[in-house]
């Protein structure tokens, strides 16, 4: 049977044509499917009992199970494992912040980037996400939101396991169905997206009119150490990874933000902040430092709260907008891989 979860509106109707309803029924399912929490047709009340037992026996509606979650001790982090029909999990973490509820999606279940510092890489990639399943994870925590009386989905970040662009056609639908009101009604300035820089993709999304925010995970200031970093570099070096994100905020007139990891006595030097103020100068950018948060198999080690404050520093002093990324879930391993990994190892 067909999954329907992830159709827009449009390929609902398709999908419906040989039943000969009226244009309005597939609005009437899609709200259901995206808005009311409905698991099964049954649940949508307001159709004919036996339409729903005809739907029922032609489509099924695609959401994952909860096969784990942690929660952080302090109660703003939750961190959950959610598995597909075919067995696949992935993982998505929700982020109490002051400014609202903001959840961290995966779009591929493992990844093949191969970053040195990362959980994702560990075991590859399994494969990509459909749109559907990229969306079921937002969907599944603003069912729970509301359940529980916590308010709903503020904003979302394409952050979590896998390569977003390297899944480009299922990130771009579900960052559309996300902003349509009979899903999340979510303003595309609420979505961020990051990329290790998949050069082709970075100018072929500036295109695409969607004010979305760019992150693009930097980590080192020269192609020597971030090629060691992010083999991914191999294949689209530096330079031109910093010229198609210059080129985003050119055409989309938002400012990108470089997302680097301190790693303690590699990238986190005197030599490294010049290197990289003396790249970033002059740019509609920002900086965001993120201590590593170290991945056992990986024995990278985080620098020392003074080093990370002199590294911040330096930056703020040479006219580089900075931040340090307000750490979150330390104690659940809220770091991409690190929970799905230890079911795979189980």
């Amino acid at each position: 049977m067909n999954n329907i979860f992830g159709l827009t509106i449009k390929e609902l109707q398709a999908e419906l044509a040989p039943f000969q309803l009226p244009a309005y029924r597939a609005r009437q399912i899609a709200e259901w499917m995206y808005r009311k929490g409905a698991r099964s047709f049954e649940d949508m009340t307001n159709l004919p009992k036996k339409l729903r037992s005809d739907l029922a026996s032609s489509f099924v509606i695609g959401r994952p199970r909860e096969k784990d979650r942690l929660d952080s001790a302090d109660g703003r982090t939750t961190k959950f494992l959610l598995e597909f029909a075919d067995g696949t999990a992935v993982e998505t973490v929700l982020m109490r912040q002051p400014y609202g509820n903001s959840i961290c999606v995966s779009t591929q279940a493992g990844c093949n980037m191969g970053c040195a510092f990362c959980a994702s890489t560990l075991h590859g990639m399994a494969r990509n996400l459909s749109t559907g399943e990229i969306l079921s994870q937002a969907i599944v925590i603003e069912d729970m939101l509301r359940a529980e009386q916590q308010g709903k989905v503020d904003t979302v970040v394409i952050m979590g396991s896998g390569e977003p662009l390297m899944n480009y056609e299922h990130v771009l639908a579900f960052i559309r169905l996300l902003h349509e009101p009979y899903v999340l009604g979510m303003g595309y300035r609420n979505i961020t997206l990051s990329t290790s820089g998949i050069v082709p993709n970075m100018y072929r999304l500036a295109e695409e009119g969607l004010p979305i925010s760019l992150s693009v995970s930097l980590h080192a200031p020269n192609d020597v150490l971030r090629s060691r970093l992010m083999p991914i570099n191999r294949k689209y070096p530096m330079k031109d990874v910093v010229q198609a994100a210059c080129h985003y905020a050119e055409v989309t007139k938002r400012r990108v933000t470089y997302e680097y990891i301190l790693i303690d006595q590699l990238n986190d030097g005197e030599a490294q902040a010049r290197e990289l103020v003396a790249l970033l100068r002059g740019q509609l950018a920002s900086v965001n430092l993120i201590p590593i948060n170290p991945v056992v198999e990986r024995q990278l080690m985080r620098p020392s709260a003074g080093r990370i404050r002199w590294f911040e520093q330096y930056l703020q002093e040479h006219h580089i907008n900075v931040t340090v990324r307000r750490e979150m879930g330390t104690d659940i391993q809220a770091a991409c891989g690190q929970l799905r990994n230890k079911h795979i190892k189980d």
